[in-house]
């Protein structure tokens, strides 16, 4: 239910096999459904969105596919008849939930549906503004109503070159609008995919709220806003602190300026900061010439955790308190300009990372994606350097107040030997394990492979190797905000504990997608510890595989009870199952694939099941359809064979088998009489006690 964004083979043969699966469901059921809408929805899903996850349909989801997607990717022409997105999109939510293959952490299904009847009456209008439709609907539209056949690859070729001569009308504004779109990416079709987060564990709302009472930043932001309280204190015409009250504010908050001989508030860099930080999280403002305690902030500075996570958000805001410059005799560094971007990458980057990260490859790996945003090919080599230790100082000071928020903890150690593999001269290949946001804060993709940058890079290593270094890491109050965050704009960050209350198939469909080994087990041990009985519990776990339509996503399933489950019980449990006449195809599979079963060890009428489900998977991971005739018919005419020997197989997904029979008729060309009589003829032999050897 979620491919990588370059693994465009793998997506279409899914979206096929789901998509047919969808329109035989919907035929069942007799509800509306239109094959091409379908596909449309899950594209916008797997390419316009950063998660990818085709199972998780929350409102903003809906209201993106049906008021944006949809309008900037379908060309309706005119006369032809519109396609019916609404009832597709109902009719596919509830085959997701029918099929167990939506997402435990989504909506329920009336929560979406309901989304739907929500933006309905919107759609339309939607599909003909033309400010939202894509570039190629842009001119297709209004070639079509031009009197073009824009399926005419020649008609459509002089229409442009008319286009490009002036002599074709058309809405001006609309392409003007839909151009700006195009090319300030916020068209859907320049969304760039996320790879999801590694799973984070994180304490109770009680301990994270008793160590943001412990921050040092909290209690300055709270006092602060005591202080002011709701009458105010007088500030300068320019909105600044008077300098009796600065001063005494520094007592008071203990911020460690020094105000001896200080005219000015606006030279005391610490509280000037604590001042603008209360500002930006709504918790004091200037009214009529005085500072005042925002009076709605009142139950957040009672809440030490909210208190400090609206702390963390306003962080994001104070790129010029923090290292802007502060007289006319300073410039910016390349922070200043790239701040909130890098700040994003660098604490992304330390989510759910397995190791603390080592000072000197996070310095470097901010270098590359300065080098891959500011042209620095002007200046000397000094110059450049002077560039980048400005640069690393006002990191160092961004780094040092998040130390003081509580959101980063360094200390002093060796780095790990993963960090000694990622080369950051050439495009990296991150080991197993590291975040996604590494590899985007590198930008190395634009970075030349050159002397230069294999010098840095070896110098880079020496440095990780001579000794111990800094190491940093984010604090779980850190995970916590910078999980929020990604959840914000639709990112993927598991939460050990979030599917204790999933069905199972929901909660083993998520593991076996998202979650490594070691947070598996924790999780679904969790699952099992919420139901009581432990026994009951594995019964719900081996009911949600057996009623898994998708073969593929029942053995990913089925691994997860293999590998998850603790001291060697996921063996036993699935050993105990291998004479259940409807999971043994699954589990002698599962079995071989981890070298727990060996061809020895089975007998014939089990090899011919294991032979029957790998023909099955087959056909489900090349799409079904015409994709599993071409899998076939690449296979030459040995698949024959293989292909009788299943349909004789004591196998119990029939209708599967007899869809694959046909299949493999026409991929061979070969009659179904035919393959019958093979058949036939395996029966007879298998009567005889003649040994097969598979």
């Amino acid at each position: 239910m979620r491919f990588e964004a370059g693994a465009e083979e793998e997506f279409e043969a899914a979206c096929g096999l789901l998509v047919d699966r969808l329109v035989r469901w919907a035929g069942e059921q007799g509800l509306p459904v239109d094959g091409f809408m379908a596909e449309a929805a899950l594209d916008y899903r797997h390419r316009a969105t950063a998660d990818g996850r085709l199972g998780l349909w929350e409102p903003r989801h809906v209201e993106e596919l049906l008021l944006c997607w949809l309008p900037e990717t379908i060309t309706e022409l005119p006369g032809e008849e519109r396609g019916d997105a609404l009832g597709t999109l109902r009719t596919l939510l509830r085959y997701l939930h029918a099929a167990r293959l939506a997402d435990p952490r989504g909506p329920a299904l009336e929560d979406s549906l309901a989304a739907v009847d929500a933006v309905a009456e919107l759609y339309p209008g939607a599909m003909a503004d033309r400010t939202r439709w894509g570039l190629a609907k842009f001119w297709a539209r209004t070639a079509a109503e031009q009197g073009v056949d824009v399926l005419d690859g020649a008609a459509l070729q002089r229409f442009a070159e008319r286009a490009q001569r002036g002599e074709v009308a058309y809405d001006q504004q609309a392409l003007d609008m839909v151009m700006e779109r195009r090319l300030t990416g916020r068209a859907l079709s320049s969304v760039a995919r996320a790879e999801p987060q590694l799973p984070v564990a994180l304490p109770p709302d009680d301990e994270l709220r008793r160590r943001a009472e412990a921050s040092t930043i909290v209690g300055q932001l709270r006092g602060l806003a005591e202080w002011a309280g709701r009458d105010g204190r007088a500030v300068t015409a320019a909105g600044r602190l008077r300098m009796a009250d600065a001063r005494e504010l520094v007592d008071v908050l203990g911020t460690g300026d020094n105000a001896e001989g200080v005219r000015s508030s606006a030279d005391l860099p610490r509280l000037g900061l604590l001042v603008e930080w209360a500002k930006k999280a709504r918790l004091v403002r200037v009214i009529k010439g005085r500072l005042c305690a925002v009076a709605r902030a009142r139950p957040v500075l009672a809440d030490p955790l909210q208190l400090w996570l609206r702390a963390f958000e306003a962080f994001f805001e104070l790129r010029q308190a923090l290292i802007g410059a502060r007289s006319g005799w300073h410039v910016e560094s390349m922070l200043f300009d790239a701040y909130e971007d890098v700040l994003e990458d660098v604490l992304n980057t330390l989510y759910s990372l397995p190791y603390p990260m080592p000072w000197p490859r996070l310095r470097d790996s901010v270098h590359l994606a300065y080098r891959a945003r500011f042209q620095l090919d002007g200046g000397s080599d000094i110059q450049h350097r002077m560039w980048f230790e400005h640069a690393d100082q006002d990191l160092r000071m961004v780094l040092d107040t998040l130390v003081d928020l509580g959101a980063i903890e360094r200390e002093r150690g060796m780095a790990d030997p993963v960090f000694l593999e990622v080369d950051l001269s050439a495009e990296p290949e991150l080991p197993e394990g590291m975040p996604s946001e590494l590899a985007e804060l590198l930008g190395a993709a634009g970075v030349a492979l050159d002397p230069a940058a294999q010098e840095r890079d070896r110098r880079l290593r020496e440095e990780l190797s001579a000794g111990p270094v800094e190491l940093i890491r984010l604090t779980e109050l850190g995970t916590r905000a910078v999980r929020q965050r990604l959840l914000a704009v639709g990112r993927d960050a598991p939460l050990v504990g979030e599917l204790a209350h999933a069905p199972a198939a929901g909660l083993l469909g998520v593991l076996a997608d998202d979650y490594d080994p070691d947070a598996a087990s924790v999780e679904l041990a969790g699952w099992i510890a919420a139901r009581g009985e432990r026994d009951a519990a594995l019964r719900q776990l081996v009911e949600a595989v057996r009623s898994m339509p998708f073969r593929v996503r029942a053995q990913a399933m089925l691994a997860v009870l293999l590998k998850a489950l603790p001291d060697g019980e996921g063996g036993r449990l699935l050993r105990g199952l291998r004479g259940d006449a409807a999971l043994a195809p699954l589990v002698l599979t599962v079995l071989a694939h981890n070298e727990l079963l060996s061809p020895e060890d089975m007998t014939d009428a089990e090899h011919l099941l294991l032979l029957a489900e790998n023909l099955l998977q087959l056909v489900e991971l090349a799409g079904g359809g015409d994709g599993a005739e071409e899998v076939l018919r690449a296979q030459g005419s040995e698949v024959r064979d293989a292909v009788a020997a299943a349909l004789d197989s004591a196998h119990p997904d029939r209708a599967g088998l007899e869809e694959l029979g046909q299949l493999a008729a026409r991929a061979l060309r070969t009659p179904a009489a035919r393959l019958g009589r093979a058949r036939k003829r395996r029966r007879t032999a298998g009567k005889s006690g003649r040994k097969r050897h598979r």
